[in-house]
C-alpha cells in the first residue's frame, strides 16, 4: 500500500498508563463510555491488529490477550506498539492523562511536542489566585509562559458549554470561582485568549468536536457551531484545529473547504470504527481539502489506541486510495502527496519545530 512504511506526526493523542491491567480497567479504557468491551468493532480490531505484535496469532481471545499482556508487563507492551505505529512525531495533550512527555519518548523512540490545554492553565490560576479583576492577565501570563514550550494550544469547550459559546471580548466583570469552568462567559473570553496568542505565537488552537464520553452533549459539539468563531478569525492568522469530528466529519469537512485556516483530523473515530476506517476517511476526503487534513490516533492511556490509530489509518487511506487507482480517479503521484500532506506535511506547515526532542529523535523536522 502507499501508505506503509511512511513516518506519521500524531498531532493529538495523550499519555498511557503505567500499571498492569485486568479485564475491567482494560475494558474500562478500551471505550468513550463508562465501561467499553472485546464485543466491538475496536475489540475486534484490538485481537486482530495488536495481537500479532505481543508475539500472538491474529484474533486471539480476549483472555489469551490479557495473559500476554501481563506476561510482558505495561513498559513492554506499550514500548512495542508506540514503535509499531510508525510514528515520529507525537503532540501530547497534557491537560488529561499523563503529563511526563520524557517518558513518553522514551517508550516511543520518537518526538514529543505539548498541546496546553486553555481550561487547564485557567483553572489552576484560580486556584492559586481566586478571581481578581486582573485574572485574565494572569491567565495570559502563564499561557504564554507554558506556549514557550508547547506546540499548540487546545479547549475543551464542548465539554464546558458546548462550541456555540459567546465571542467575548472583554474580560467578564465576574467571575466564578470554579474548580471546574463552565460559565459561557468566562469560557469564551477565555477561547479569544488562546485565539489571539495562538495567531501572535504560531500556533494552532485545536477544538474537541464530534464524540466523546457521556461527559458530552453531542449536540453542543457539531463543528458548524464554531461558525461565528471561524468567520471573526479567518484574516488573524490563526490555525484552527478540528479534532475526532465524527459522527460531523463531513459538517467539519465543510468547514475545511470553506475555511482556508481550517485543519481536520477523524483521529478518535479511527481505532473504534476498525474496519470501516475507510468509509469514514472516503467520506471525509469527499470535500476536504487534502491540505487540511492531518493524521492523529488521540490514543488515551492504552497504547493499543496509539497504535491501532496508526494501523487503521495506513490501511483505510491505502484501500481508499487502491480504489481511486483503480477508477482512474487519481494517479500514483498525486495518491503519493495526498499520504504525505495527510500523513506528516500538514502538520510539518502550521505546527511549529518541537521544542522538546526524544531520546533518538533529530532536532529538525527533517
Amino acid at each position: 500500500m502507499l501508505t506503509d512504511g511512511v513516518p506519521l506526526t500524531d498531532h493529538h493523542c495523550h499519555g498511557v498508563v503505567t500499571d498492569d491491567l485486568d479485564l475491567p480497567h482494560f475494558e474500562e479504557l478500551l471505550g468513550e463510555g463508562q465501561r467499553g468491551t472485546f464485543e466491538s468493532s475496536i475489540g475486534l480490531a484490538v485481537r486482530r491488529w495488536c495481537a500479532p505484535v505481543l508475539d500472538l496469532p491474529p484474533h486471539a481471545e480476549p483472555d489469551d490477550y490479557l495473559t500476554r499482556r501481563t506476561e510482558l508487563g505495561w513498559r513492554e507492551v506499550s514500548a512495542r506498539l508506540l514503535r509499531a505505529a510508525g510514528t515520529t512525531r507525537w503532540f501530547l495533550d497534557t491537560g488529561f492523562g499523563s503529563d511526563d512527555l520524557a517518558a513518553f519518548a522514551e517508550l516511543a523512540a520518537g518526538e514529543v511536542g505539548e498541546v496546553v490545554r486553555l481550561e487547564q492553565v485557567a483553572e489552576q490560576v484560580i486556584a492559586e489566585i481566586g478571581t481578581p479583576a486582573t485574572l485574565f492577565d494572569h491567565v495570559e501570563a502563564a499561557l504564554r509562559e507554558r506556549a514557550r514550550h508547547a506546540v499548540g494550544f487546545k479547549t475543551i469547550v464542548a465539554y464546558r458549554c458546548g462550541l456555540d459559546f459567546p465571542l467575548v471580548h472583554t474580560d467578564p466583570t465576574t467571575v466564578a470561582s470554579e474548580q471546574r469552568l463552565t460559565d459561557p462567559q468566562t469560557l469564551g473570553r477565555l477561547i479569544g485568549l488562546g485565539a489571539r496568542l495562538g495567531a501572535e505565537l504560531g500556533l494552532p488552537l485545536q477544538f474537541h468536536t464530534g464524540f466523546g464520553d457521556t461527559d458530552l452533549r453531542s449536540t453542543r459539539a457539531d463543528p458548524l457551531l464554531l461558525t461565528d468563531f471561524l468567520r471573526s478569525t479567518a484574516d488573524t492568522g490563526l490555525t484552527v484545529v478540528l479534532l475526532y469530528c465524527w459522527p460531523f466529519h463531513r459538517n467539519a469537512a465543510y468547514l475545511a473547504h470553506a475555511y482556508p485556516h481550517v485543519l481536520m483530523d477523524v483521529g478518535l473515530a479511527i481505532p473504534y470504527v476498525g474496519h470501516r476506517s475507510s468509509a469514514v476517511l472516503a467520506e471525509t476526503l469527499e470535500l476536504a481539502p487534502f491540505r487540511s487534513l492531518c493524521y492523529s490516533s488521540d490514543g488515551y492511556g492504552l497504547p493499543e489506541l496509539h497504535y491501532l490509530g496508526a494501523k487503521l489509518w495506513r490501511r483505510g487511506l491505502g484501500l481508499l486510495l487502491d480504489e481511486w487507482l483503480a477508477a482512474d480517479a487519481i494517479t500514483v503521484a498525486d495518491a503519493e502527496r495526498l499520504v504525505a500532506a495527510v500523513a506528516h506535511g500538514n502538520a510539518k506547515q502550521h505546527y511549529p519545530p518541537i521544542p522538546y526532542h526524544g531520546p533518538t529523535s533529530s532536532t529538525h523536522w527533517g
